[in-house]
């Protein structure tokens, strides 16, 4: 089978990643031991997981008409995403970040992005996600992301939400037309009302979700939908980064559920594609490519990526055709 395209409604910017060996104890000058530049914002950063798993992903963003939102696009586009519906904002300052990691893999992030942008969604381009076979958006788009949503429920298409720090109180704008709500474990204690797991998980199932989950990093991702709780443990890798792990993780996820997969296989799959990107400094450089997160499957469990999974199918297609 061949993957519908996921569509990805979300933040676009560029991230400056800088190396060190350890955080200082006070102000000084330290050297970095590695640096690079890269795209960044958690919409994007999905896409580009689907995309270099080899799904089909089409971006809907918002950037500046400026050098930086031009950088931020190539990137995209170098790695596999439609940026058709990039909207580069006359007189708007696409967004930055300097990321900096010591040899721990601790990370301090400072972001500068709180730019005002046209919120008008009416030129997106809406009658494509009939076709489509996700939507995806990470809340910094209200506008866009309740058009889209709005879009996909008259069609069935199901829709996806990263609930982070920065987007949670947006949630309930959106939970009416929410299939899936994944949450950083942050977000979740923060926004979601109970006292426990599973008061909260209670909460959100009662407000119509299909899927409510919460991503714990290397503890792996717990998860509750009309069928009952599931769990997924975390895989390990020797860490570098987790700059983008839950980026990554929302894409991947994403692309399993449009190939048609279980909760539990999306789960399976998109915590082990996380945990790869976790290898590499940044949030794209360790970005799993299918036949590395095959392997990685293979090797952990005995089990690789599962049937059905179409971006990995449309690979052994390609590989066979150019033989």
């Amino acid at each position: 089978m061949t993957a519908k395209p996921i569509i990805v409604v979300g933040h676009t910017a560029l991230d400056r990643v800088y190396r060190i060996e350890a955080f200082p104890a006070k102000p000084t000058k330290i050297k970095a031991t590695d640096h690079r530049e890269e795209g960044g914002g958690s919409g994007a950063n999905a896409a580009a997981a689907i995309a270099v798993l080899g799904g089909s992903v089409k971006l809907w963003s918002r950037v500046g008409d400026d050098d930086v939102g031009e950088r931020a696009c190539r990137a995209l586009d170098r790695a596999g995403v439609d940026i058709s519906g990039v909207l580069a904002c006359d007189g708007a300052k696409t967004s930055t970040a300097a990321v900096i990691v010591d040899a721990k893999g601790e990370r301090l992030v400072v972001s500068e992005d709180d730019h005002p942008f046209p919120t008008d969604a009416g030129w997106l381009p809406l009658s494509t996600i009939a076709s489509s076979g996700a939507v995806l958006s990470d809340l910094t788009w209200l506008e866009g992301t309740r058009a889209a949503f709005a879009a996909a429920r008259a069609v069935g298409v199901p829709t996806l939400v990263d609930v982070d720090l920065g987007g949670g109180i947006l949630l309930d704008r959106v939970v009416d037309l929410t299939d899936y709500a994944i949450f950083s474990a942050p977000a979740f204690e923060g926004f979601v009302s109970g006292r426990t797991d599973d008061e909260r998980f209670a909460s959100l199932i009662d407000q119509g979700l299909r899927h409510a989950g919460v991503t714990r990093g290397g503890a792996g991702y717990l998860w509750k939908g009309p069928e009952g709780t599931g769990t997924q443990e975390g895989f390990k890798v020797p860490v570098v980064d987790t700059t983008g792990a839950g980026d990554a993780f929302h894409g991947i996820f994403s692309l399993a559920l449009a190939s048609g997969l279980s909760d539990a296989t999306c789960a399976r799959v998109a915590a082990a594609g996380a945990a790869l990107k976790c290898r590499r400094l940044g949030a794209r450089l360790g970005l799993p490519t299918a036949a590395e997160l095959d392997g990685f499957l293979l090797e952990q469990t005995g089990d690789g990526l599962p049937e059905g999974f179409a971006a990995w199918e449309s690979g052994l297609l390609s590989s066979v055709e150019s033989q």
